[in-house]
């Protein structure tokens, strides 16, 4: 009995990264095919959350793969698709956006698709955690990477696309640059797994990789897979303490954890409440909008199955699940040697 091929469906951003994904399709899904699934592409369009209806869709239908390519905004859509149901596809991703954070973290090649689908043949699978956001009378959303709030965040959806697009992560710098000095700190009732903060801060980062716009300091010690947020408050709003603990962030000491004006923790639950009425806080998922606080924030741990370029990534940035990680080596191993026996074969047929 012939067995059934794999299926897998290419999710992609055509304008993502100059447009660097519609040049490479064809060439994706070749080596889709090589590595033994029934590939298929879906390019997302204008339509308000395109990527993450067709993921939903895809997973419906049963797909064995999805293959998000784009930048941020397009892997969230994809994991939101993906994440509300109980059977889930496994994920890649082709990093083609202007940051890339959660490409970073997973150590995928950026901007070069075939070199990041080209990680999928390596067969290094992790159950990653993805974190979900419930604003006060919304329905809950999903992040991968980086929930946030404050002045600074805002700056992911305040620059317009077409800079994005010419400038890339200098667009972000500039911007950032211009709203530091308005930055101001608002009361919170911040409730954790390990209690209760009640206080001033001017931002939060709620963290599932140590990577956060385009730095990979900013949560040194974030895993992956553990089910554990990084919540990151800042305590003050005085520039120049601001700049001083950017310029710790920039230079990649991690001393900023430690600083009198950082709260740094590890927590599994996150409730985030104003006390201030002067102005909403508005909350950052994986660089887009994503509501107003109250908000609460959950992980959902090892929720879904990624490929990832674990040779690559720091063993303290992940737990792994040892039996698992132990038979994919064999596997690879065993891939390998098949390959090796393979091209033997065929020298010695050809000197014949």
């Amino acid at each position: 009995m012939r067995k059934e091929k794999l299926r897998a469906r290419l999710i992609y951003n055509p304008s993502s990264g100059q447009e660097i994904m519609k040049k490479n399709v064809a060439d994706v899904l070749d080596k889709l095919e090589g590595f033994g699934y029934e590939a298929s592409a879906f390019q997302t369009t204008i339509e308000p959350k395109s990527a993450q209806k067709e993921a939903a869709r895809a997973t419906e239908a049963g797909f064995d793969l999805i293959v998000a390519a784009g930048g941020d905004g397009t892997i969230n859509e994809v994991v939101s698709g993906i994440s509300p149901f109980k059977r889930r596809p496994r994920l890649a991703i082709i990093p083609t956006g202007t940051t890339n954070d959660f490409a970073r973290a997973l150590k995928i090649p950026r901007n070069n698709p075939i070199a990041a689908v080209e990680v999928i043949g390596k067969q290094q699978i992790l159950k990653v955690d993805v974190g979900v956001a419930t604003p006060i009378d919304e329905e809950k959303k999903y992040f991968i990477n980086i929930a946030a709030g404050g002045a600074l965040t805002e700056l992911t959806y305040s620059v317009p696309s077409n800079l994005k697009t010419m400038f890339g992560y200098l667009a972000y710098l500039s911007k950032g640059a211009e709203l530091l000095p308005r930055v101001k700190c608002e009361n919170v009732r911040v409730t954790h797994d390990k209690g209760v903060f009640e206080g001033k801060i001017s931002m939060f980062f709620v963290a599932l990789t140590n990577s956060v716009g385009g730095f990979e300091k900013i949560a040194p010690d974030a895993k992956l897979d553990d089910g554990k947020f990084t919540l990151i408050m800042v305590k003050t709003d005085d520039f120049f303490s601001l700049l001083a603990l950017f310029g710790m962030v920039a230079n990649g000491s991690g001393k900023h954890i430690g600083d009198v004006n950082v709260e740094y923790l590890k927590t599994s639950h996150i409730e985030i409440e104003p006390l201030d009425q002067k102005r909403p806080t508005l909350i950052n998922l994986d660089g887009e909008f994503g509501g107003k606080a109250p908000v609460k924030f959950d992980n959902l741990k090892n929720h879904i199955k990624m490929f990832v370029n674990l040779d690559e990534i720091n063993d303290q940035n992940y737990v792994g699940d040892e039996d698992s990680l132990a038979f994919e080596a064999v596997a690879q191993k065993l891939a390998e040697e098949t390959d090796r026996v393979q091209s033997e074969g065929a020298a010695v047929n050809s000197e014949n």
